[in-house]
C-alpha cells in the first residue's frame, strides 16, 4: 500500500505563498496522475490541480493563474506552488491519485489570514 505524506503548509498572509510537498513510497508513483485536493471547514473536499506521469498540468477554474502543480519522479514527490493566496483557499490539502486510488495521508493544514 503506497503511503502519502504531505508537508509545508502554514499561516500565510493574503497575497503570500507556500510550496506544499508529497512524498509517496513506492515505485508506482511514477505511473500515476497525481493531484492536490483540498477541504475546507463544513465543506466536501475538491480537487484543485492534477499532474500526469509525463508532468502535463490541469487545473480548477478557483486557482488557475496561482497554483503550480509540479512533480520529481526520481524522488516520489508532487508539488504545489500556492501564490497569490486569498483566505478562500484556507484548507486542509491532500494529495492523491487522480482518480482516488490510494489511502488518504494526514494533509497539511493552510491558513490564509491577516
Amino acid at each position: 500500500q503506497v503511503q502519502l505524506v504531505e508537508s509545508g503548509g502554514g499561516l500565510v498572509q493574503p497575497g503570500g505563498s507556500l510550496r506544499l510537498s508529497c512524498a509517496a513510497s513506492g515505485s508506482i508513483f511514477r505511473l500515476a496522475v497525481m493531484g492536490w485536493y483540498r477541504q475546507a471547514p463544513g465543506k466536501q473536499r475538491e480537487l484543485v490541480a492534477s499532474i500526469t506521469s509525463g508532468g502535463s498540468p490541469n487545473y480548477a477554474d478557483s486557482v488557475k493563474g496561482r497554483f503550480t502543480i509540479s512533480r520529481d519522479n526520481a524522488k516520489n514527490t508532487v508539488y504545489l506552488r500556492m501564490d497569490s493566496l486569498r483566505p478562500e483557499d484556507t484548507a486542509v490539502y491532500y494529495c492523491n491519485t487522480n482518480p482516488l486510488r490510494w489511502s488518504w495521508g494526514q494533509g497539511t493544514q493552510v491558513t490564509v489570514s491577516s
